[in-house]
């Protein structure tokens, strides 16, 4: 019988060999070139205006004399910082943002969370109710403050007009200036606009739920109110982490609506800390200051979403 003979060279394989490390090398470093370009805008639009502002913080920094305070000392870096702890308006600032973010957050969670409820039992048009909910998204914030403000408008205001063609009010409020009145208008703008985004997130994870758990339920005689509380809410955990995250730093930057329905006032009764840094950067030319006073939300906010993530990784479902 005979035999073929087959010859190797070692050489060709070691050849080969390399060349195939030298793509899989340059493979493995493909996709971090695909995201450069959105990495360096990112850093660009973002880190660098962030790290710019922390080395402001430390200093004097004021736009009427830049050449004399724009310069970091160590024995005055912290001065903005413990002028902040003697700061009324500060504080109060604080307090009037910490109730917005509870009742705004909350409110527009249990308003989203019935409305995605609903929306999930609709069998015919869901897909028009759909696109008519997102219609408050389409608008910017500047646009929402524009058009709440009129509506809250204390002589051409609809709000007043419709109260007082119904007998509710003899004659007009003064919504945006009065307290706590000015306040609730700042947060029914947010809640118009934020309450979509909230259900749309809250509508999808209900609409992904397992079917077979609820068969189960069914089978065991459950009603509504059961199935919702012992099956659906708590399976719903992590897509209400992820929209109170996002709805979280969404609201924690309305400062288009309050500058334009109220300005923080009167007498400072809707001050925000976003409203008051930017009163203090433009108006009195503290950039100095003004940053010191975004610093704190910034921490805060970072702080906050850290606590949120983790609540997320914690309550992973794996079905």
């Amino acid at each position: 019988m005979d035999s073929t003979q087959i010859t190797v060279n070692p050489q060709n394989d070691i050849a080969g060999d390399e060349e195939k490390t030298h793509f899989y090398r340059w493979q493995g470093w493909f996709p971090y070139f695909l995201i450069a370009p959105a990495v360096i805008v990112i850093a660009l639009v973002i880190l660098y205006p962030l790290i710019y502002s922390v080395y402001v913080s430390f200093t004097p920094y004021n736009l009427l004399r830049p050449a004399k305070t724009f310069v970091f000392h160590f024995d005055t870096m912290f001065k903005n910082y413990v002028k902040l702890t003697h700061d009324k308006v500060f504080w109060r600032s604080w307090g009037n943002t910490i109730i917005f973010l509870l009742v705004t957050v909350n409110l527009s969670y249990v308003l989203a969370l019935a409305l995605s409820q609903l929306l999930a039992r609709v069998t015919r048009g869901q897909g028009i109710m759909r696109t008519m909910l997102m219609v408050p998204m389409m608008f910017a914030p500047v646009l929402v403050g524009f058009q709440f403000a009129w509506f809250f408008n204390a002589t051409v205001g609809l709000v007043n007009n419709i109260l007082i063609t119904f007998g509710i009010l003899s004659e007009p409020k003064a919504w945006l200036v009065d307290q706590p009145w000015g306040m609730i208008s700042i947060m029914t703008a947010a809640l118009w606009m934020n309450i979509p985004m909230m259900t749309i997130i809250l509508l999808a994870g209900t609409l992904s739920l397992p079917r077979d758990v609820y068969e189960a339920a069914e089978v065991d005689g459950a009603h509504a109110w059961q199935k919702f509380k012992h099956i659906t809410f708590p399976l719903l955990k992590p897509f209400t982490l992820i929209a109170m995250t996002v709805l979280s730093l969404d609201v924690a930057r309305a400062y288009d609506i309050v500058r334009i329905m109220t300005g923080g006032g009167p007498a400072r009764r809707t001050e925000m800390v976003w409203t008051y840094a930017g009163r203090m950067a433009i108006r009195n030319a503290q950039f100095g200051y003004a940053s010191a006073i975004s610093m704190t939300s910034v921490v805060l906010g970072v702080l906050f979403t850290l606590y949120l993530f983790k609540q997320l990784i914690n309550s992973r479902v794996v079905y």
